[in-house]
């Protein structure tokens, strides 16, 4: 083992300090960095290789429905934030302002956007006058700003990164159903690549975005019951067209408003995969958005052939596309499989002297620790089987935990009675008022999560007041 090389140190476990085991995987697995800047982060190259792949995917999967990439300011003027009366109120608490440029101070100063509907609305103004200019269908990667109090890598942040669709569309109908089909790309995202189960649902009055007429959400649970929202999409409706002036001429010749409609996920994903997945030894990460699926360890790397055969097991791992790394360095064997288990890799390749003579090599599954011999003739066969197996597996082990975590009370004692056994998921009966929704918060800890598509009749009466429910809600703590 090289001198200036150290073993890697172990984590927190999550039983004894959840935060802090999340914190020692952030910064031990080498996904970010702190800054001078309080609340921003560096997103070293591990960690912005996850984003990219979760770009990837999304962009792909954004395409195929229609949509194209474009990109607005990051500035907006303060005139233009403050058109949309319950926009502006919304984000006022978070909004950076920049008041001078150079030693000029500015007359309208600018605000970094926490978020861009003001900039599409006033761009749709200039660009769209009749029905044969709709719909618009746009997305954008960039990053945004929102001055949190309190932050944490990934989960929040004062600046972090993000996609942002914006959709205009001639009638609501439309709108909806974008809206609808949006939230649908992000739960397949999620359980297809992430191997993160999802409730689908929509939020409360109280909670949804500001400006929106409804909001739609997907809500997960993290390995220590606390909800966190992973993606959410929105339809506002034709308030926002008439803030901000946008008509289109219909097919009869009429003046009328548009639709709009926005949805987003953020780099928080991140962080639901390593809350998700992770163990006491480090990430666990879903083969769909690893940056190395395959590892490749050399044993006795020394002896004569065992850096020739591996680098040719590389070579045929790479020519079916999987995302391989051999480590040839000088480090032992021993802190390469503690490094990469680290790392959460999901296969770990294990080639020696005594396998080559065998013609086997040894595969290490990273999400249940089981290592199988497999005959090096069929090596790619069994590494795709393998990974397909690290997805499925990974999938059934959070949905378990979302499952055994997930308590159906019909009133607000089963609610506390249910949490002493630890935080989750509450499916319960609401008659639709904030009153309630708030006591219920007041009285067990649990805020509304979403009201799921997938509707449960529980009992006939609110689980707060005895006055008849109008809806089952998820309700959670939350990050």
């Amino acid at each position: 083992m090289a001198k200036d090389k150290k073993l890697v140190t172990a984590i927190t476990s999550m039983e004894e300090d959840f935060a802090q085991w999340y914190t020692d995987i952030c910064k031990k697995a080498e996904l970010i960095e702190y800054t001078s800047v309080k609340g921003c982060m560096v997103i070293r190259p591990y960690g912005y290789a996850i984003w990219e792949n979760i770009q990837h995917i999304l962009d792909s999967r954004f395409k195929a429905t229609g949509h194209e990439n474009v990109c607005m300011p990051m500035f907006i003027p303060e005139s233009l934030l403050q058109k949309e009366k319950d926009h502006v109120e919304g984000f006022a608490p978070e909004v950076a302002w920049v008041t001078h440029g150079g030693n000029e101070k500015l007359e309208d100063r600018l605000c970094v956007r926490p978020t861009s509907e003001t900039l599409f609305c006033e761009h749709y103004a200039n660009i769209v006058h009749s029905y044969r200019d709709l719909p618009k269908l746009y997305n954008q990667w960039v990053s945004v700003v929102r001055w949190e109090k309190t932050t944490r890598p990934f989960l929040r942040s004062r600046e972090f990164l993000w996609q942002e669709g914006h959709t205009i569309h001639a009638t609501a109908e439309e709108a909806i159903e974008e809206t609808e089909r949006m939230l649908n790309v992000y739960a397949d995202f999620c359980e297809d690549s992430l191997a993160m189960p999802v409730v689908k649902g929509k939020k409360t009055e109280s909670d949804k975005f500001a400006g929106a007429v409804s909001t739609y959400a997907i809500e997960a649970l993290m390995h220590d019951g606390k909800a966190l929202q992973a993606g959410t999409s929105h339809y506002f409706g034709d308030g926002f067209a008439k803030a901000f002036d946008i008509e289109y001429t219909d097919k009869e010749n009429k003046r009328v408003f548009p639709h709009q409609t926005s949805w987003g996920v953020t780099t928080r994903l991140i962080g639901a995969v390593i809350m998700t997945h992770g163990d006491d030894n480090g990430l666990v990460l879903p083969p769909a958005v690893a940056p190395i699926q395959v590892v490749i360890i050399p044993v006795a790397q020394h002896k004569e052939g065992v850096l020739e055969k591996a680098n040719e097991l590389k070579d045929r791992l790479a020519a079916i596309g999987l995302r391989v790394k051999l480590d040839d360095s000088e480090n032992s064997p021993g802190w390469k499989f503690a490094e990469y288990e680290m790392k959460g890799v999901p296969l770990r390749v294990e080639i020696g002297p005594r396998d080559i003579e065998e013609g086997n090599c040894v595969i290490a599954s990273r999400w249940n620790g089981e290592k199988v011999t497999v005959a090096l003739g069929d090596l790619e066969t069994a590494a795709e089987q393998k990974l397909k197996e690290a997805h499925d597996g990974m999938y059934r082990k959070a949905l378990d935990n979302q499952t055994r975590r997930t308590y159906a009370c019909t009133s607000i004692d089963e609610i506390n009675k249910a949490l002493e056994q630890g935080d989750g998921f509450i499916k319960a009966m609401w008659c639709g008022e904030e009153a309630c929704e708030d006591s219920i918060k007041e009285q067990t800890g649990v805020g509304s999560r979403c009201i799921p598509f997938e509707q449960e009749h529980l009992s006939d009466v609110c689980v707060c007041c005895g006055k008849p429910a109008k809806h089952m809600v998820y309700w959670g703590k939350a990050y």
